[in-house]
């Protein structure tokens, strides 16, 4: 369809179905009940007779999305596949019922009807009496599309008013399968059966003072398992713990929705938690006990992430907590030393930093020294380079081959246009008589499910296809990469060191002009390095595979 050429016709008096178009329609409602569902019928059949009652109309079967949002166009799948249509150049004119129908996002409805529009594809929006075929529709659509988005805000709104007032009446709200609780009408009573087994893990953590894996162990031990006959999951114990309604308390104000088109939603602070004694909700442990698991737990968690940090820290450097002095078991410590030429890397034994050359005789030791004995060590170890490199290639080249994903996504992508099918035959039927709303509803379910699975199924095979996808380029990259690592050309890559390093071993009667080093690999024989400063060499020589008595080790 020519759009400037449509647009004249209609300047020129021509009325919209006097116009020889291919016409389609899209439906959709945001929910799932039966009324919601009459009315998409409605809809569908209304639109039926509306188009293939136009002399000069060609019928395009319709586009419809079930108890989906308008928010959002992510997942309406229907509405996707109809933009993907239009662009296939498979109508001319799309017919909906208001521009919510489309996107209640002004910029969603906006973004779409220009799309279209570039595709030679109108939009109807029936009861909003825009028509995007005629030249000022967009300032209309502009309006419309506005106030649609304002009533979105003010249900969000409408809806948090709501809860407030429900939790103020007394209903609870949030989970409905909240272990150690039954939930019906927004009212939760105690699961005795359930409740036994939170009783169980407080008293464990708390005044056992076990900790949360083996409390799952020991929960399965003792014949407790989850709703799926499976052992408590870690983070289920955790979320157990830390949740204050088994205490009777309410707690709210968790997270707050930033953008209520997209339902983005940040954790607020503990400190901007609303909490307090809900007498709505039974306890099943008692705030004494509850208060001293979650004081505990707390401090639990403190500690590992100060151990984490302190982890992280200490492995900022390869050779951090790997070099040891012989004669004092103790471990070399990072120092950067300036002058004039700039700064200088280097590592000293701690008992030497804490009381001098009198303490300690074991030298310093320069990065870049331990970086060429590493870088040459490594070079003694690849013996055969091009060899290593071309079976590491061998075996990516070899990966994409394995699997035709084309092929597959084309069998699901075929069995995806026949389970639409069906559902379009599903809603003649429907419309014709032949078979009854509940009916409809069951058989219509069935292939949503179907083709949910599908989808799933597909964009899993997209994803993996693109993770194994390996271009001529991406190969050279590859391969030159690993040519340039295996060379050591620039030193020695500081992860490899970090891979393959055990330890070094600075031996005793080592001086500043010549270092006796033991290093001890994570695979392979450990080797002996002697480190001649006067002549600036150093020669290896293998050693026995035995480890010395390091006695206590320090780090």
């Amino acid at each position: 369809m020519d759009i400037l050429k449509i647009r004249g016709e209609m300047r020129a008096g021509k009325n919209l179905f006097d116009l020889p178009l291919r016409v389609t329609f899209y439906a959709r409602v945001s929910t799932d009940k039966d009324e919601q569902l009459n009315s998409l019928e409605n809809q569908v059949q209304y639109y039926t007779q509306l188009i293939r009652s136009q002399a000069n109309w060609t019928y395009v079967p319709g586009y419809i999305d079930e108890g989906i949002s308008g928010t959002s166009t992510r997942k309406r799948d229907s509405f996707l596949r109809m933009i993907a249509d239009a662009k296939a150049g498979r109508f001319d004119f799309i017919i909906t019922k208001e521009i919510s129908r489309f996107s209640r996002s002004t910029l969603d409805s906006i973004r779409y009807t220009q799309e279209l529009l570039e595709y030679d594809v109108g939009v109807l929006f029936q009861n909003d009496n825009i028509n995007t075929l005629d030249s000022d529709s967009e300032f209309r659509l502009v309006v419309m599309a506005g106030v649609a988005q304002d009533e979105v805000r003010k249900l969000s709104e409408r809806l948090k008013f709501g809860f407030r007032q429900a939790i103020k009446n007394g209903h609870v709200l949030g989970n409905d399968k909240l272990w150690g609780y039954d939930k019906k009408d927004c009212v939760l009573t105690i699961n005795e059966a359930e409740a036994k087994v939170v009783r169980r893990i407080f008293h464990l953590y708390a005044n056992e003072q076990i900790g949360i894996r083996r409390i799952s162990q020991q929960l399965y031990n003792e014949g407790y398992t989850s709703r799926k006959g499976n052992a408590f999951n870690v983070l289920t114990i955790r979320h157990i713990l830390e949740n204050p309604k088994y205490k009777g308390w309410y707690c709210g104000n968790k997270s707050q929705t930033v953008d209520y088109r997209t339902k983005r939603k940040v954790a607020l602070d503990e400190k901007e938690w609303v909490m307090y004694p809900d007498p709505a909700i039974p306890a099943i442990v008692s705030e004494e006990l509850w208060n001293r698991a979650n004081t505990l737990y707390k401090r639990r968690s403190a500690q590992m992430m100060a151990h984490q940090r302190g982890a992280q820290f200490h492995n900022r450097y390869p050779y951090s907590g790997k070099i040891i002095c012989e004669e004092h078991k103790a471990s070399f410590h990072r120092q950067v030393l300036k002058n004039a030429k700039g700064e200088k890397e280097v590592w000293q034994c701690r008992v030497y930093r804490n009381g001098g050359r009198a303490a300690c005789s074991a030298p310093q030791l320069e990065k870049g020294e331990l970086d060429q004995v590493m870088a040459q060590l490594f070079c003694q170890m690849v013996q055969d380079k091009q060899a290593i490199m071309n079976a590491v290639m061998g075996v990516i080249r070899s990966l994409p081959d394995k699997r035709n994903y084309r092929q597959e996504m084309g069998h699901v992508e075929a069995e995806l246009s026949a389970i639409y099918a069906k559902k379009d035959r599903l809603l003649e039927m429907s419309m014709e008589g032949a078979l009854s709303i509940a009916e409809f509803k069951q058989r219509n379910g069935a292939f949503n499910e179907q083709a949910r699975e599908l989808e799933r199924k597909l964009e899993t095979l997209k994803k993996e296809q693109e993770k194994n996808r390996l271009s001529a380029a991406k190969i050279g990259s590859i391969e030159a990469a690993l040519e340039e690592e295996l060379s050591f050309q620039d030193g020695v890559n500081s992860d490899l060191v970090t891979a393959i390093l055990d330890y070094i071993l600075v031996k005793k009667g080592s001086t500043k002009e010549r270092l006796s080093l033991d290093v001890y690999l994570k695979l392979g024989n450990p080797y002996g390095v002697i480190l001649d400063r006067k002549r600036a060499c150093f020669c290896f020589s293998p050693l026995k595979n035995i480890t010395p008595n390091m006695g206590s080790r320090t780090t």
